[in-house]
């Protein structure tokens, strides 16, 4: 069964979700080692088509924090109850697709943690998020057609697929697919 702790009064406490094998919580600037091994590893980045630099890897756990100031969601640090150890990234981002806003999952995780069922785990747990608590109607994940893992993974959650589009990351068009789900 997952716990839901999302807001305590008007402050968010320390375990943002809890299942029987992780604890999601917010990501901070100490964080920096085990997201640095996530976003520096060209396994795990092949979908973005780089790895992060170091500046990077600090801009994007800073704009994770500025995002839980702003939408009161992120990327959340994924820790493994068993170890305590930062294993990946899960969370609701506010996205576009096709110039239409939407409220999307999105997760990224250590290859050592790969196969493992993590990624349904805590992806699980945020969709239940988006609907239980933040009351949303729909959620959504952008997937590249050749990502057959992330594609198994947002299909295990009930989505499905919505349409094709294409992204522009680093001023290339990337083809995604727009997997969604609604309550």
């Amino acid at each position: 069964m997952k716990k839901l702790f999302i807001f305590g009064g008007d402050k968010v406490l320390n375990n943002i979700l809890e299942t029987p094998r992780l604890c999601l919580r917010k990501i901070r600037t100490d964080d920096y080692l085990p997201i640095s091994l996530i976003l520096q590893d060209i396994d795990v980045m092949y979908a973005w088509e780089h790895v992060f630099s170091d500046n990077e890897v600090i801009n994007w756990i800073n704009e994770n924090i500025m995002r839980y100031n702003r939408d009161g969601y992120s990327y959340w640090a994924v820790i493994e109850k068993s170890s305590n150890n930062l294993i990946g990234v899960c969370g609701l981002i506010a996205e576009q697709a096709d110039n239409e806003n939407h409220v999307g999952i999105g997760y990224l995780f250590n290859k050592e943690y790969w196969g493992k069922g993590y990624a349904v785990e805590s992806a699980s747990a945020c969709v239940d998020c988006a609907f239980n608590i933040l009351k949303l109607n729909e959620i959504t994940a952008q997937v590249r057609p050749d990502n057959t893992s992330s594609r198994k993974v947002a299909e295990k959650l009930g989505m499905s697929i919505k349409k094709q589009f294409i992204r522009t990351y680093r001023e290339k068009n990337i083809p995604h697919l727009l997997y969604y789900r609604t309550i």
